[in-house]
């Protein structure tokens, strides 16, 4: 299950870095000034910073087997969510009908990024809580 945790959790930062991509394709940094985007620049960049950082000590559990890796991947993923979630909402409010860079975003990347994101969430919380028995 960590390892499929593992595989899930690249693919969710795959998508993510596409979305990001075409965010700043879409000149997102420069509408921050004039307050386009419905998104911004430190809600953007914190996110994918944070999972980055989560993703770094899954590999340190995957590597040590030690559960306080996999629970602070746990707390960190719990973060990234909670600033996914808002995202997510901000761009159903009016971020893909606004003149914004967001309104770039393919709603099946959206959905991808968002439903491997879930399922990285949960697989993550079912190993950290049997991280015990390895």
């Amino acid at each position: 299950m960590e390892l499929a945790a593992l595989a899930v959790w690249i693919l969710t930062v795959l998508a993510g870095l596409y979305l990001l991509v075409l965010w700043l394709a879409g000149s997102g940094l420069r509408q921050q000034a004039t307050k386009v985007t419905a998104f911004p620049v430190t809600l953007i960049l914190t996110h994918p910073a944070l999972a980055v950082a989560g993703l770094g000590l899954w590999i340190g559990f995957l590597l040590t087997r030690e559960s306080g890796y996999a629970w602070g991947a746990f707390a960190v993923l719990t973060a990234v969510a909670l600033l996914g979630f808002t995202l997510f909402t901000r761009w159903l409010g009016r971020g893909r009908h606004a003149r914004g860079a967001e309104r770039r975003f393919p709603v099946i990347a959206v959905v991808l990024h968002g439903v491997a994101g879930v399922s990285t969430f949960v697989l993550v919380l079912l190993t950290a809580s049997m991280a015990h028995h390895f």
